[in-house]
């Protein structure tokens, strides 16, 4: 029996990675709630793996939060992901444990890196200022684990999401990203039988999408690897794989395909006034698809579903 510990089991992230260890045979997965390990207490990290017999970390916990959110508290950002991963990462070596895989951001990249953003790409440019914090938390995270494979002939691996959504992503009204912003928008513009719905823009950047149910398989997948086949696919000093789709849409199909989801039937007014942001943002996806991983679900399916768990859930989150 495979004891597998995942930190950051009640995020959207972690809490796919979960059910789909549960479905696995010989797997014993193990959680901690905040409440029964703040993984910010150095000492509480250690105990906690000095008596458990963890074989494997999935290390998906971390801060995380809107741009006005990292505007206004950068300090917790770094702080707290930074103890975070120093304490789980470097516990974990104390106890002996060999495959541990954190999970990162596609934010590591520089805010002007070519596109589709290659592996490559990472320490080679300025990071995009409103979450410098938080991007540097994560590059560091990255840059432990090398370091202790480096050093210590340990096992540690690293995945970087593309923009994620799906089950138990953030709908809050102010705090949300966009996929369950428009999510909700839609939605309530329909009950309250809305003749229109005003979007933001021109409509025309690009951003890729990534259902969390196939980041938590290809973070499976990717585990999973035969540890030759993984050190022939990376480097020493160039190990994290890009998790993403390798497909892009405009915002505009976006858009439109939301309000066939939530079955809006008004108009869709775009103000072009309002910012559009950078023109693209698309992940080179080229080793993880070398590796044996593509991702399943099409962008009309992942929302269909995350629609569907929104509709099942949105008595949690009325506010």
């Amino acid at each position: 029996m495979k004891k597998i510990f995942v930190a950051g089991h009640r995020g959207m992230v972690g809490s796919s990675i979960v059910r789909q260890l549960e479905d696995q045979k010989n797997v014993e997965v193990v959680t901690r709630t905040r409440s029964e390990l703040d993984l910010t207490n150095q000492q509480a990290v250690r105990d906690f793996f000095d008596t458990e017999n963890i074989d494997e970390v999935y290390l998906a916990a971390a801060k995380v939060g809107g741009i006005h959110a990292n505007n206004t508290f950068p300090a917790d950002f770094i702080y707290e992901n930074l103890m975070i991963e120093c304490n789980i990462i470097h516990s974990a070596h104390l106890a002996g444990i060999q495959q541990l895989l954190f999970l990162g951001s596609s934010c590591i990249y520089p805010k002007l890196a070519e596109q589709p953003m290659q592996e490559t790409a990472l320490l080679t440019g300025t990071l995009e200022e409103t979450n410098e914090p938080y991007a540097v938390a994560k590059i560091a995270g990255i840059k432990l684990c090398e370091s202790y494979n480096r050093q210590y002939g340990r096992d540690y691996r690293s995945v970087m999401p593309t923009n994620l959504y799906g089950p138990h992503d953030n709908f809050h009204p102010e705090n949300s990203h966009v996929i369950p912003a428009l999510l909700r928008r839609f939605h309530e513009a329909k009950l309250n039988n809305d003749s229109e719905v005003i979007a933001w823009g021109s409509g025309k950047p690009m951003r890729e999408f990534l259902h969390v149910n196939d980041m938590a398989a290809a973070s499976i997948h990717v585990m999973d690897l035969d540890k030759a086949i993984y050190d022939a696919n990376t480097s020493t000093m160039l190990s994290h794989i890009n998790v993403g789709t390798g497909v892009d849409c405009t915002i505009r199909e976006l858009v439109e395909t939301v309000a066939k989801v939530t079955g809006f039937e008004g108009n869709i007014v775009w103000d072009p006034s309002k910012p559009d942001g950078a023109p693209r943002k698309l992940m080179n996806v080229d080793r993880l698809a070398s590796l044996g991983w593509k991702y399943s679900y099409s962008l009309e399916d992942g929302l269909t579903n995350s629609y569907q768990w929104f509709l099942e859930n949105q008595n949690n989150f009325r506010s």
